[in-house]
């Protein structure tokens, strides 16, 4: 068997697909990712099994469809076996850092399996003004106006987008202005979790599983001075990127006006993930000085993308399925094993963690859902696979359990066709992905009846497991968890007040 080996898992929030250069991308963004790519599987349609984090990491982590306990659950159940605590199991040393997201903190389960748990909620900084447009910018007498004014608006018609664009206007100048894009940053930096990470990689010895969580292509988008200055951009001045991410914010805009700026945006966002690139050349350089990266296993993926009005929208709202969301980057490395074309099946992110244990020569526990893939990737051989994603459209606050009991959004995506079935109001959509990638125009709902067919039979049969297999006792375990934390919540708030 020899000896065992390592596993490195790292996720890049809201990294879509086509902005990595290994899967396509003309503008630098990932250098030492692309080199890497020569000697490790790269899958053309990773397809996350929900979106945004909260629905995608119950998937990637323990195998598990996202609303598999129930639309009212989410995170890891207590003691539910997850590539991390079956790897503990395994007598390695584990340890994760996350960059301060709150979906995947101890709150919703996601320390379990872990010696070193780190997520960073506590460095995260609190809202920063200027960020969103507020509706009372100030003290005094300007304050007192603009509530007036705000609550006679609905009347004023036309008017009313003069205001609207006037006040925001008025707000950028009145909000003091940060003295550098580090300081306006709402997350820890990539270069800040890879120390942290080599930290601790000096002090274990033996095999290890290391999971970073990095946000750096996350809104607000401030990258680092070097990351614009490798993408061959300018420096750009705290008052314009913080100008830049509230424009793009605005709900009072269209898309043909939010387009004026989008360009300049995704630069922003472009320049945090070359950042993430730079990071990973890093973080891979001191496994190799410890002679450890080739006993390693190295995987990078996302939770999901990211929308720059491709349908109108932006950001990564659950009430969307849409490619650019769900289709993320999946790179890995497996010492050992020469690089073989991955065919253009969907890969669902739920066969990613059975995946690596099986490369790893571990067992796949037999709660997982998905399979591993492990032996048609050694083979080359492809398969015809189907990718399920789900979530709840209009849960966009997860932190309160009664927004998570909307209607269900599902799709159902195969190598060329793709289903999306929208439950309240009823909506069903199917694209030809060959002959419309983007998914401007929907089949209509006489054409490709036995496609359409077939796809609905799959979703019937999901939801049919989904309900029917439900692991009632880890259900009840998450339902226990979630009262005794909205208890505390209540007891905290009453001693406050």
């Amino acid at each position: 068997m020899g000896e065992q080996k390592s596993i490195v898992l790292v996720t890049v929030d809201c990294l879509r697909a086509d902005h990595a250069g290994f899967m396509g991308y003309e503008r630098p963004t990932t250098p030492f990712l692309d080199s890497l790519a020569s000697e490790s599987f790269v899958f053309p349609a990773a397809i996350v099994a929900g979106a945004p984090t909260y629905y995608s990491f119950p998937a990637l982590l323990a195998s598990r469809y996202p609303l598999a306990l129930g639309r009212d659950v989410l995170g890891l159940a207590p003691d539910e076996p997850n590539l991390a605590s079956v790897l503990q199991q395994a007598g390695y040393a584990t340890a994760s850092f996350g960059a301060a997201n709150p979906y995947i903190s101890s709150q919703f389960g996601y320390e379990q399996g872990f010696d070193t748990f780190r997520d960073f909620i506590e460095d995260e900084p609190a809202p920063l003004a200027g960020e969103k447009v507020d509706a009372d910018v100030g003290k005094g007498w300007v304050s007192r106006l603009n509530r007036k004014l705000q609550q006679a608006r609905p009347s004023w018609g036309a008017l009313g987008k003069v205001y609207d664009e006037l006040y925001f206007q008025y707000c950028q100048r009145v909000t003091p202005v940060a003295d550098s894009l580090d300081s306006l940053r709402r997350f820890p930096a990539a270069d800040i979790i890879v120390n942290q990470a080599c930290q601790w990689l000096a002090s274990v010895e033996g095999p290890f599983f290391l999971w970073l969580h990095l946000m750096d292509p996350h809104s607000p988008y401030y990258p680092t001075d070097k990351a614009l200055a490798h993408m061959g951009h300018k420096p750009i001045s705290p008052f314009r990127a913080r100008y830049l991410n509230s424009y793009w914010n605005r709900s009072d805009l269209s898309p043909r006006r939010l387009e004026r700026h989008r360009d300049h945006v995704i630069a922003l966002y472009d320049a945090g993930i070359r950042w993430v690139d730079e990071q990973m050349g890093r973080l891979v350089e001191t496994l190799r000085k410890s002679n450890r990266w080739e006993n390693c296993i190295f995987a990078l993926s996302a939770d999901h993308g990211e929308e720059f009005l491709d349908h109108g929208g932006r950001y990564h709202p659950p009430s969307q399925l849409m490619e650019e969301l769900i289709r993320v980057p999946l790179l890995l490395r497996v010492p050992g094993s020469a690089k073989k074309e991955v065919g253009k099946s969907p890969f669902s992110l739920l066969h990613l963690a059975p995946t690596l244990l099986d490369a790893a020569q571990l067992p796949v526990p037999a709660e997982f859902q998905g399979c591993s893939y492990w032996l048609q990737l050694r083979e080359g051989t492809s398969c015809d696979a189907v990718a399920i994603s789900e979530s709840v459209g209009s849960c966009t606050n997860p932190f309160r359990t009664e927004n998570r009991l909307g209607p269900r959004v599902l799709s159902v995506r195969e190598r060329r066709y793709k289903l999306v079935l929208h439950f309240d109001p009823p909506a069903e959509y199917l694209y030809d992905l060959e002959a419309d990638s983007g998914e401007q125009a929907p089949l209509a709902p006489a054409a490709q009846k036995p496609v359409r067919r077939r796809l609905l039979e799959m979703a019937r049969e999901h939801l049919q497991r989904s309900l029917g297999e439900r692991e009632q006792h880890a259900r009840l375990r998450a339902r226990l968890r979630d009262l005794r934390l909205e208890w505390a919540r209540s007891l905290s708030q009453r001693s406050t007040t």
